[in-house]
């Protein structure tokens, strides 16, 4: 298994493809998350209006193409400006290959991409927001601050 594709999971975008009947379809989403190593496991988000989200209910299973910064502007009108109700993504789309679990994933474009199935659905929904003055949030890609007397 290639882990080091979840190194490239960030605050981003991404191409969720699924499959039903044999009828391939694909959204862009910007939510993918890492929750564990071991064994590898994610979450996504994507909305409930979307036909890839009705397609994951229905099969369980579902890939993510990691878009990476030197994708043109043309996969996100493919993927994003049109719904897969109207449309088929895939017809005449060759910028793809097939993973394992037989879904399609996107080629060019991407980074890497992620094959998946869904174990278990949670969704919490907070009645309470609220913004705190404590600054802007951590991430990985910034530097913690040293404890006091530390090296």
């Amino acid at each position: 298994m290639g882990k080091n594709a979840m190194n490239n999971l960030s605050y981003g975008l991404f191409v969720l493809t699924a499959q039903k009947d044999g009828f391939d379809n694909g959204c862009i989403i910007n939510t993918v998350q890492q929750v564990t190593t071991e064994p590898n496991c994610i979450t996504i988000a994507v909305n409930k209006s979307n036909l890839t989200h009705d397609m994951i209910l229905e099969t369980n299973k579902f890939n993510v193409s990691i878009i990476s910064e030197k994708a043109d502007f043309e996969l996100f009108k493919h993927f994003g400006f049109q719904s897969g109700r109207d449309v088929n993504k895939f017809e005449g789309f060759s910028d793809c290959g097939v993973s394992g679990n037989g879904l399609k994933y996107i080629t060019k474009g991407t980074n890497a991409y992620l094959s998946a199935w869904c174990c278990s659905e949670v969704c919490w929904h907070p009645p309470q927001i609220q913004q705190l003055p404590h600054g802007r949030p951590q991430w990985h890609g910034r530097s913690l601050p040293r404890r006091s007397g530390s090296a």
